[in-house]
């Protein structure tokens, strides 16, 4: 019955977040296969599908500005409309050089949604209940990505059905929201901090997000057309890309919780070298179910660099730093996705559908490499052991919900926990 009583005030939000990822999971994969059907090269949907990631890095900057101005209901309604549209004008209009533009508008307005329903969500939650909401958050978000996947057997993505169910379910979200009798929250001034001054003393964990950000960029836009191109359906592609999130749902925790006992930095190198060597086996898999076994593992192991990296940056942090330092690690993880669909759609390209296996593995083997120097030539300064919680892709502002700047002391309470992006 607590349990139940901490969710009354944020089951809205809830439910809008649950609508709103249906809508967004689908479209992502979608927009994949529906390209490859049209005959675009993997190079130019790298490149299209980087649109996204190139609109989630300015959304960042600008959707605070934006809910500062017409508030948190309005700007939500202004944005789903955007989003909705933009759905079933991918529909409308088949080429790359217009999907490209579309992208990037909805990655704007979609982090834009996110970021005003992480902001209420930290407003409605009270200090000693964040853990456990953000708990149920991480659930809600991570089982809307898998199910969507699995809404692509409804229909073949030639069709016009998806397109519409994508944009009736980023519509739908914006009935619980709407209907809140709740009072809007207020916007905080976040500290300013410098990337700089980050690389100068936690060079690792910067490193880490972004190539982090290279990899699972690389996943989310191109394994469609790697799974597509390997005989799957339909339907079997939506179950690759469920296995992974699946898998990094499942071992994320055991990983984390691992990484707070020993050396975070040597867990850090582990898991991303085994990550490059499941990359790199993927090619020589026998068959489709084998494939599916080594993207389960792939994803447990590769979903948990980038909260991985903001644990390592966090115990070397201040805490009134911790706020305005992992935002910016957000920023360097989303730049290597907005990169990630380019390089390895042209490598695809290039050399053919294990050229993003092929990618990947290069990636994690580049920061494996990187580890093991700053393990054996630096020895990085930790101040304090931060918690692991891992996280899909996110905003800014649910960093204030699990670094409350009003406790005295962050790294004693024991709900405590140190968030990271899809």
């Amino acid at each position: 019955m607590h349990s139940l009583s901490m969710l009354k005030p944020v089951k809205s939000i809830l439910w809008s977040v649950a609508l709103l990822l249906l809508g967004n999971g689908l479209l992502n994969t979608l927009l994949t296969l529906r390209g490859t059907t049209e005959g675009f090269s993997s190079a130019l949907l790298g490149m299209v599908m980087s649109g996204y990631f190139i609109g989630f890095i300015c959304g960042t900057w600008v959707s605070r500005r934006l809910i500062r101005r017409m508030g948190h209901i309005r700007t939500f309604g202004f944005c789903a409309a955007i989003c909705a549209s933009v759905a079933l004008l991918h529909l409308l209009f088949i080429n790359p050089w217009v999907w490209l533009p579309l992208r990037i508008l909805y990655g704007l307005s979609f982090i834009t949604l996110v970021t005003v329903i992480e902001s209420w969500l930290n407003s409605q939650t009270a200090s000693h209940e964040r853990g456990r909401i953000f708990a149920v958050y991480m659930v809600v978000n991570l089982g809307a990505l898998a199910a969507a996947q699995q809404l692509l057997r409804l229909s073949s993505p030639e069709d016009y059905l998806l397109f519409v169910l994508i944009a009736i379910f980023i519509c739908w979200a914006l009935l619980p929201i709407t209907m809140t009798r709740r009072a809007q929250p207020q916007m905080s001034e976040r500290p300013k901090s410098s990337l700089r001054s980050l690389l100068g003393f936690a060079p690792l964990a910067v490193s880490s997000a972004g190539l982090s950000g290279l990899a699972m960029g690389a996943f989310w836009s191109m394994t469609p057309i790697y799974a597509t191109q390997l005989g799957f359906d339909t339907s079997g592609v939506g179950l690759v890309m469920s296995v992974a999130i699946i898998g990094g749902a499942l071992l994320q925790i055991p990983i984390g919780r691992f990484s707070d006992k020993h050396d975070r930095s040597k867990v850090m190198t582990w898991v991303v070298l085994l990550a490059a060597a499941v990359a790199a086996s993927m090619p020589f898999a026998p068959n489709h179910e084998v494939l599916l076994g080594l993207y389960f593992v792939w994803g447990g192991l590769a979903f948990s660099l980038y909260p991985l990296a903001v644990a390592q940056l966090v115990d070397q942090l201040h805490p009134d730093e911790i706020v305005s330092g992992s935002a910016d690690m957000l920023v360097m993880h989303g730049a290597g996705c907005a990169a990630a669909p380019i390089l390895a759609g042209s490598l695809m390209t290039l050399v053919g559908s294990h050229g993003l296996p092929l990618y990947i593995a290069t990636v994690f083997v580049l920061l494996g490499g990187y580890a093991l120097y700053r393990r054996r030539r630096v020895s990085d300064l930790n101040t304090h052991t931060a918690h692991f919680e891992p996280m899909v892709q996110s905003s800014p502002e649910v960093l204030e919900m699990v670094f409350d700047d009003t406790q005295p002391d962050l790294f004693d309470d024991p709900s405590f926990y140190v968030q990271a992006e899809r």
